[in-house]
């Protein structure tokens, strides 16, 4: 989170004197669907709809386009443990592929993994980097994929003029006290086409069917569900007000650092879309560990292999076949997906662990100031020395 103050306290005090704070009401317009409109316009999409957690959108947009038991979908190797999780929340097998030194999917690894029961792949726009989105749409359009493209992480950030969610079939978000813009916990489901929407927001709202009206028409099945009140829309509504301002900000910030400390050796990881993305961390790779954890250590930055539940080989859950609380809803056990690719193992993307082990992560802020980003600029230089 990098701002929440008056506008967000004001905001929330108008849901609680309304005396309203679920998101349905008749014949107004409510904070969540005001949310929801203004940000279908400020990505370019046709259909919004605020989820419960990132997690739930991801869940929600897998749902939407069709995957479940029998499907394998691929997922980048550095991603938050809950892309992958999501997959096993609808049934189908994550299928890990290398990153590159974008830190975000490899487009050849993507292609080379594709298999006879790949139906979708997930894009993860990590730590705000936009993946190279043309090169994956080129590809899973060749191979019939389906693209869920996962912009959790990359709230306001754009590829080549277009915004980041928008791109793939359908889009998820999540606004988490760890992201661009937050009210706590919450995300949002994205998409152009009405039937996946439509299907979508079944998993999210379990009586969908019934607050727009019965429909023969169109499909309708059993979900636990999870929408958002008033409190998060009308939150995010404020917060939407401040994101463009902020990301202006983090992108000035990177595209100094970045212009200032050409002359120290050090080479930043590959950008896809510079121009265009969220700006909130510069990143160097190092030509070895021992490199970047001195450089680390100097510059008080983040080795990106040691995020935790950002890298592979710490999903538990995924490495051990641990897919739901109860045997029989267990992807990994299901018949349908016995074909499907499962074993797993350490060392299965020793490249991208690699890539990893050697990049150092230094955050930028809204609020820094230009003799912060002095300061910061500095210390990079220095720890250049030193580290390499």
């Amino acid at each position: 989170m990098y701002r929440m103050g008056q506008p967000e306290i004001d905001a929330v005090a108008r849901v609680i004197r309304t005396g309203a704070p679920f998101r349905y009401k008749e014949g107004q317009l409510s904070e969540c669907e005001r949310f929801e409109r203004r940000y279908a316009q400020y990505l370019g999409v046709k259909h919004v709809a605020l989820t419960a957690s990132g997690t739930l959108a991801l869940r929600a947009a897998l749902v939407g386009v069709g995957v479940g038991p029998g499907d394998e979908v691929l997922v980048p190797a550095c991603t938050y443990m809950a892309t992958a999780l999501a997959v096993l929340a609808v049934g189908a097998i994550p299928v890990v592929v290398d990153v590159d030194e974008s830190i975000t999917l490899d487009p050849k690894a993507f292609e080379k993994a594709i298999g006879p029961r790949t139906k979708a792949v997930i894009p993860v726009h990590m730590w705000g980097l936009p993946c190279d989105m043309k090169a994956i749409m080129r590809i899973a359009k060749k191979h019939k994929t389906l693209v869920v493209e996962d912009a959790c992480q990359a709230v306001g950030g754009g590829y080549e003029g277009r915004k980041l969610g928008s791109i793939g079939h359908v889009g998820a978000f999540s606004f988490n006290y760890y992201k661009n813009i937050c009210c706590g916990e919450g995300g949002a489901v994205v998409a152009n086409d009405d039937v996946v929407m439509w299907r979508a927001q079944c998993v999210n709202e379990c009586c969908r069917f019934y607050w727009d009206g019965r429909d023969p028409a169109k499909d309708i099945f059993a979900s636990d569900g999870a929408r958002a009140s008033e409190f998060e829309g009308a939150i995010l509504n404020a917060q939407l007000d401040r994101l463009d301002p902020m990301i202006r900000a983090m992108r000035r910030q990177k595209m100094r650092i970045l212009r200032e400390t050409e002359a120290t050796g050090l080479r930043p990881i590959c950008a896809n879309s510079l121009e265009h993305e969220c700006g909130t961390h510069v990143m160097y790779i190092l030509p070895t560990s021992e490199a970047a954890a001195e450089f680390r250590r100097l510059t008080g930055g983040v080795i990106a292999a040691q995020t935790g539940r950002h890298v592979y080989a710490e999903w538990d859950p995924v490495l051990q076949h641990k897919g739901a609380h109860h045997p029989a809803l267990n992807p990994y056990l299901m018949k349908e997906n016995r074909n499907c690719r499962m074993n797993y193992s350490l060392d299965m993307c020793a490249r991208s662990l690699d890539i990893l082990g050697r990049t150092v992560m230094l955050r930028t802020h809204p609020d820094h100031k230009a003799a912060d980003v002095t300061a910061q600029i500095r210390k990079i230089r220095e720890a250049a020395k030193a580290a390499l």
